[in-house]
C-alpha cells in the first residue's frame, strides 16, 4: 500500500491514450445522460495487452494516491476545488511541481483482517522535522497528549525528493522513525522507479 508520483516509466503517449479511451468517453457519457459531474473523480486504470482498461471510478480522492499528488500541486488547490464544484474549473490554472513524492502506508498488525487499536504512535515529530516529509493521519485518534492507532490504515508517510527514487528513500527513512505496536508496511513501494520498469 503506497504510491509515487510522477511515474517516469509510463510514457506520455500512454497517459494520452488513457485520457482518450477511458476518461473522456466517461465524461461525455455522463453529459449525454444529463448528469455532468462536477467535483473530484478518481479513476483506477490498468494497462493490458489490449490497451488501457478502466477498473473503477470514485467520487473522492484516491488514498494513498492523493498523498503523492497534492504535495506536488502548484496553484491554489482550494480555489480549484471550489471552481470544480461550481462549474468554473476552466478558469483555474494548476500545475505539478518537478519534485517527486512517494507515500508508504503504515497499517495496524492484522490489517486488512482483524486488528487491535489504541497503540501509542511514537516518532511523528522526528519523522516530520524537515520540509521533505509529511505524515497524513488516517486511522488515528488523540488520547490525552498521545496519538494512538484507531484503524487499519493508520498513517500515510510521504517523502519528497528530486526524483521518485529519492522520494521513496525519504519516505522509508521517515517510516523507520515512526513506531507503534504491530505496525507493518510494504517494503517494495517504488521499486519500478528504481528499476525503470512498468
Amino acid at each position: 500500500m503506497g504510491a509515487y508520483s510522477p511515474v517516469p516509466q509510463v510514457p506520455a503517449a500512454i497517459v494520452a491514450e488513457i485520457l482518450e479511451t477511458c476518461v473522456r468517453p466517461t465524461a461525455r457519457a455522463m453529459v449525454a445522460a444529463g448528469r455532468p459531474y462536477q467535483g473530484v473523480l478518481f479513476g483506477g486504470f490498468m494497462l493490458t495487452p489490449a490497451g488501457p482498461s478502466t477498473l473503477e471510478y470514485n467520487c473522492r480522492f484516491g488514498d494513498p494516491e492523493a498523498q503523492v499528488i497534492l504535495p506536488r500541486i502548484n496553484g491554489d488547490f482550494a480555489a480549484a476545488c471550489l471552481a470544480a464544484a461550481t462549474g468554473r474549473l476552466a478558469e483555474v490554472e494548476l500545475g505539478l511541481a518537478d519534485q517527486a513524492a512517494a507515500c508508504v502506508v503504515m497499517a495496524s498488525g492484522g490489517y486488512p483482517e482483524e486488528y487491535a487499536t489504541g497503540y501509542r504512535i511514537s516518532g511523528l515529530e522526528a519523522a516530520t522535522a524537515g520540509d521533505e516529509v509529511m505524515v497524513f493521519q488516517a486511522g488515528t485518534r488523540r488520547e490525552g497528549d498521545a496519538v494512538v492507532t484507531a484503524g487499519g490504515r493508520v498513517l500515510g508517510v510521504t517523502g519528497l525528493g528530486a526524483t521518485p527514487a529519492a522520494a521513496v528513500d525519504r519516505a522509508y527513512a521517515a517510516v523507520a522513525q515512526i513506531g507503534f505496536e504491530g505496525a507493518h508496511y510494504r517494503r517494495d513501494i517504488g521499486w519500478q522507479a528504481r528499476e525503470a520498469r512498468v
